[in-house]
């Protein structure tokens, strides 16, 4: 009888160490601001649900641990895809800021970096770079932007395929503490996790950036407007709207989404500048106003 009481002991112990880990997950106040700030990002549904679905793949991962279950093996690596400005990089930023909310790295930084960051002109010098952009790196993510440009299949002096070999051994020597997150076009990154064997079997989270939507591009603009305490009058939003309605298929894609929405915000700030700059004595109302004038001939 003792020692069915010992076991029913330890037994009640280790739910009560589980209820204790995945309520301080459930309440850390920074983690869910985090994922609020997340869902606060406009469009991304697909990205969100993903982010969503790995973070409850962590906590029964925890569940599991607390009973000393067989640990789960998960790879926190990832392969984002999609057109510039369809905010990769805002999400790899919350990403590395969530997992170490959830205790997979202890900063939880982002470093960003492209093949010029990576790649040197000499033998032995890009293992070297590779080496000091990772140790910057470690307890976060590093982010690696147009990673297929790492693989350059013309060129056999290239240093591309050493990059590649020094991160994915540096992959395998920090895994306990550093993630990272490759981007670039889907076809692209298809034929760069091609180009080393260690990198498929690192990398099996896809996660795919639409473009956005007119409606998406607008209340990304609205967005811009709001934090500067500005308004638009509805025949400039009508103008916009009908100006991204007609843009053809090269032209949104050389917009750049996101990016391309807030080099207009830009360029209607300098508009609206110079014409109330010609006012006397402007008012509040006139500051705040963004008309007509101010988006013609933007887009």
């Amino acid at each position: 009888k003792e020692q069915e009481e010992a076991v029913k002991k330890i037994q009640e112990e280790r739910i009560e160490q589980m209820r204790e880990e995945i309520n301080k997950i459930n309440h850390a106040k920074q983690l869910q601001m985090y994922l609020d700030e997340l869902e606060g990002l406009v469009g991304l549904k697909e990205v969100k649900k993903e982010i969503e679905s790995l973070i409850n793949l962590i906590k029964v991962k925890k569940m599991r641990e607390s009973y000393h279950m067989p640990s789960m093996e998960i790879s926190y690596h990832m392969v984002f895809t999609g057109n510039p400005g369809t905010g990769k990089t805002t999400v790899a930023r919350l990403v590395a800021k969530i997992y170490k909310e959830l205790g997979i790295l202890s900063k939880g930084h982002l470093v960003e970096v492209d093949r010029a960051g990576l790649v040197a002109g000499y033998i032995g010098q890009t293992a070297i770079k590779v080496k000091e952009v990772v140790e910057k790196a470690l307890g976060g993510v590093l982010f690696i932007d147009e990673a297929y440009a790492l693989t350059n299949k013309n060129d056999v002096n290239d240093f591309g395929g050493e990059a590649i070999d020094t991160l994915v051994k540096m992959m395998e020597d920090y895994r306990n503490d550093l993630v990272i997150i490759v981007a670039g076009y889907k076809e692209e990154m298809d034929e760069f996790l091609k180009a080393n064997t260690g990198l498929i079997s690192r990398f099996n989270k896809f996660i795919h950036f639409e473009d956005y939507t007119d409606e998406e591009m607008m209340e990304i603009l609205k967005g811009f407007l709001d934090k500067s305490g500005l308004e638009m009058e509805e025949d400039g939003e009508k103008e916009l709207k009908r100006a991204l309605k007609e843009m053809d298929a090269q032209s949104r894609f050389l917009f750049g989404n996101g990016r391309g929405m807030r080099n207009t915000f830009e360029s209607i700030l300098g508009k609206q500048a110079n014409r109330i700059v010609n006012l006397e004595l402007p008012t509040e109302k006139e500051l705040k106003n963004i008309i007509l004038e101010d988006v013609m001939g933007i887009l």
